[in-house]
């Protein structure tokens, strides 16, 4: 297995990049199968640094959702780019893709544009405690970086701390509480803990678990309501994925704000916060919430997701997605029930999640992912398929994973 290349730039990128990465879940885990770094990616395959390729169910770690280089996305930055990329005034992109977004997106009466999921969720936490005039929020799920506050609460996807994260301040972390996906009995308690006190519930759906949604999402909108806080949705995953306007459209509940992010570009950086009107406002001009951002609303990353949702409206992009993720996870759950491999998908088939069974070795699934990096497939912890993966690309991978399987 060649991989010099790969090992050279990694011992660069890590005498200048703590942990060789910007974002913690890329840095390469499982060498020397895994890529170090990438250099570049077309439709549903990704190339690294020593050339070689993998058929890619990370996708960015979910924004890339209609393909690498997808033509219509990378037409319109092109045609952008020749015009500018940020002004110091609004661009008509910023009129035009809102106004898009308040046609698909159930919740959004208005919207503004950030740059990341995390700050997008930072600012619908700061709308809630201006609104409500609280202080404390509850927490399901991951949030991003910035939002991992709580004690116990998610301080990087899927994994929790076991107190206070290091660098939050005791005081912070007080007014910020964890609790569970689909667990209303422990959000129920936090109400009688703290009557009166709480301004918003933010949650992100549970991949391995997201039927529980159909009970979940209608307790906790009926929650919030009863006690006078803000029900937030953190769509950064589930949006332009689940369905076009995420689970809020999937279930049929709709929150007072939302967050969108991954998806709504095909990776270009652009994330969404939007919602009630009457909470929007608060961030006017002059009113008692700021949230503002220079790089908020450019004019690249809008025309990106101008085009997307484009191509979201004018083709089955959300149909594909049911389809092909159902022909691939559920034909790879066959292959490890008959394998009697102690690993199975969970989850809705756009974005279901690798879960070790009972008996289990606890480097099943890291012996799997390194086998399946081996034979040319990169996957992750919650793997998605894109717009281009064809039925060829299913038909390979299928192959490729039964020869990796074949080495557990």
């Amino acid at each position: 297995m060649a991989t010099a290349r790969g090992d050279e730039f990694l011992a660069r990128i890590n005498k200048v990049m703590p942990h060789g990465s910007s974002t913690g879940s890329k840095a390469a885990v499982y060498r020397p199968e895994e890529p170090a770094l990438i250099e570049r990616g077309r439709g549903c395959r990704i190339w690294d640094v020593d050339g070689r390729e993998f058929i890619d169910f990370r996708n960015g770690l979910g924004p890339v959702t209609l393909g690498y280089c997808h033509p219509a996305v990378n037409d319109a930055i092109r045609e952008q780019l020749e015009r500018g990329i940020v002004y110091s005034h609004p661009h008509r992109l910023e009129c035009e893709v809102a106004e898009l977004l308040t046609e698909v997106l159930p919740c959004a009466e208005q919207v503004r544009f950030l740059k990341t999921g995390g700050e997008a969720c930072a600012a619908c936490i700061r709308l809630a405690r201006a609104y409500t005039g609280r202080e404390h929020v509850v927490q399901i799920g991951y949030n991003g970086w910035l939002n991992s506050l709580a004690a116990g609460g998610q301080y990087r996807p899927g994994v929790a701390a076991e107190k206070v994260p290091a660098g939050v301040p005791a005081g912070l972390a007080a007014v910020h509480h964890a609790a569970g996906w689909n667990d209303i009995a422990a959000v129920e308690r936090l109400f009688e803990l703290l009557p009166g006190q709480i301004a918003a519930v933010t949650v992100a759906a549970g991949y391995a678990d997201m039927a529980a949604g159909k009970t979940f999402y209608p307790a906790l909108r009926a929650l919030t309501s009863r006690h006078g806080a803000l029900l937030i949705y953190d769509e950064i995953v589930t949006g332009f994925r689940v369905a076009l306007g995420g689970v809020q459209e999937y279930f049929g509940v709709t929150p007072d704000l939302a967050v969108f992010a991954k998806g709504v570009a095909n990776g270009m950086p652009l994330s969404v916060f939007c919602g009630r009107r009457e909470v929007m406002g608060l961030c006017e001009r002059g009113g008692p919430a700021v949230i503002s951002s220079t790089y908020g609303g450019d004019a690249l990353s809008l025309a990106a997701a101008q085009a997307t949702i484009g191509v979201y409206r004018s083709q089955d992009v959300i149909g594909h997605l049911w389809r092909q993720g159902e022909a691939l996870w559920g034909a790879l759950n066959q292959r490890f029930a008959a394998r009697g491999v102690a690993l199975q998908l969970k989850g809705f088939w756009p974005c279901p999640q690798f879960c070790a069974t009972a008996g289990a070795a606890p480097d099943l699934l890291p012996r799997f992912f390194r086998a399946a990096y081996r034979h040319g497939v990169s996957l992750y912890g919650v793997s998605y398929v894109n717009f281009s993966h064809k039925d060829s690309d299913v038909a390979e991978t299928l192959e490729r994973l039964d020869r990796a399987l074949g080495e557990l």
